[in-house]
């Protein structure tokens, strides 16, 4: 039987050695991904270039390409055009898109950031959505890609968040932000890339240029969401703030009001209410616009440039 650094393998010797299963080896070859065996006798001889090939069709399925891309890419290759600026796009896509550094925690550390008591529901929970990762051969230490997402989750928790609350945010936040993530790929695609990767495969000069605006636009995507973040949590904490504020002033006023005489309406006016609602529903109805009116008139009281002069 060949071994590992043999010339020349048998069909169950190159599966043992690459990885794949004989039957995952003669489905390449019968799609055109694999050079068929030299045929020697009565047995089909593999070799270096079958392994080689092997190895680089499981790279590209790791990186998300399907066997009719990979079969185009290498259909390039076999005539010549090459895949080094192809690859090299590759690469660049699947490099890190942020300077963050992944680091490890222990299980005694993460009990001690997360309240001192460990527990287990959330740590499979924070597993399951990628901000812990567990490490082959040990229960008592874990991966953390992103060491700032778990500082934010730390922070939440011992503000009084309930863990399961956290992780809920998190899935919730995460859709919209893979949502915007698709958004401003279709739109760097649709008038950046497209001129690129307009035909199949792209020849090496326009992959390496394809690669090089990766790197140029790869700090945008987050530049972008970080300004419009701001923007609109300075708006929307401002309108939140007001919104709370006008709140209480109306409880005040809506309390002092019940202490006091009541209030006279027109005969015209309660007559033109109860046309309009119902005469079962006219105090509720006075009582919801009097409030509506309230807030309005606290809000613009706030909103003024002049308060408090």
């Amino acid at each position: 039987m060949a071994g590992p650094l043999a010339r020349e393998y048998r069909i169950e010797d190159l599966a043992h050695v690459s990885g794949a299963t004989v039957r995952t080896i003669r489905s390449y070859q019968d799609r055109g991904l694999l050079p068929a065996p030299e045929r020697r006798g009565r047995a089909n001889v593999y070799g270096p270039a079958h392994l080689a090939r092997l190895r680089q069709i499981a790279d590209l399925l790791d990186r998300g390409y399907t066997l009719a891309s990979i079969k185009e890419l290498l259909d390039a290759w076999d005539t010549g055009r090459g895949l080094g600026g192809v690859l090299g796009l590759v690469a660049e896509v699947h490099g890190p898109w942020t300077d963050e550094r992944a680091g490890r925690i222990t299980r005694a550390q993460l009990a001690a950031k997360f309240g001192g008591e460990t527990d287990d529901r959330a740590i499979d929970e924070a597993v399951e959505l990628g901000v812990l990762e567990r490490l082959p051969g040990t229960n008592d230490e874990f991966g953390v890609p992103s060491p700032q997402e778990l500082a934010v989750a730390a922070e939440l928790h011992g503000a009084g968040v309930p863990l399961s609350a956290i992780a809920a945010q998190l899935r919730e936040l995460r859709g919209q932000v893979e949502r915007i993530a698709c958004r401003f790929l279709e739109f760097t695609t649709e008038h950046v890339f497209a001129r690129y990767l307009g035909h199949r495969p792209p020849t090496d000069a326009d992959a390496d240029d394809a690669a090089s605006m990766v790197r140029r636009l790869r700090p945008l995507a987050q530049q972008t969401v970080d300004v419009e973040l701001a923007r609109a949590m300075r708006m929307f904490a401002t309108r939140h703030l007001e919104f709370h504020l006008a709140a209480d002033v109306a409880g005040e006023a809506a309390a002092a009001a019940r202490d006091e005489a009541p209030v006279r309406l027109p005969a015209s006016t309660i007559g033109a209410v109860e046309r309009l609602v119902g005469a079962g529903d006219v105090g509720a109805f006075i009582a919801a616009a009097a409030e509506r009116e309230v807030n309005k008139r606290t809000l613009d009281s706030l909103a003024s440039p002049s308060r408090g002069t």
